[in-house]
């Protein structure tokens, strides 16, 4: 399963997953636009690979069969503050 790979400009560490080479026919619009214009980043081979950096591998396959793409978002940040406060016995208001 022959995938292509895109990075968001707008939004860092975000990555679009799609069937063929610069068809995001199958994208809906309202993402695009936040998304941005997609830059090109590499051709991979979903059957050859074990795992993939952040995203679930079977999760990637099943959203390109499904809906003919798939969005990667960076893990939420850790809100530190709280954990601090939390770790120092201090209630969050």
């Amino acid at each position: 399963m022959l995938t292509a790979v895109y990075k968001s400009k707008k939004k860092a560490d975000t990555f679009l997953f799609v069937e063929k080479r610069d068809d995001f026919s199958k994208v809906p619009e309202p993402l695009m636009a936040m998304f941005g214009k997609p830059e090109y980043v590499m051709l991979i081979n979903l059957a050859k690979r074990v795992q993939l950096g952040v995203a679930d591998l079977e999760q990637v396959k099943q959203a390109l069969t499904d809906n003919g793409f798939y969005l990667q978002i960076p893990p939420p940040q850790a809100n530190l503050l709280a954990e601090h406060r939390k770790q120092n016995g201090v209630e969050s208001d």
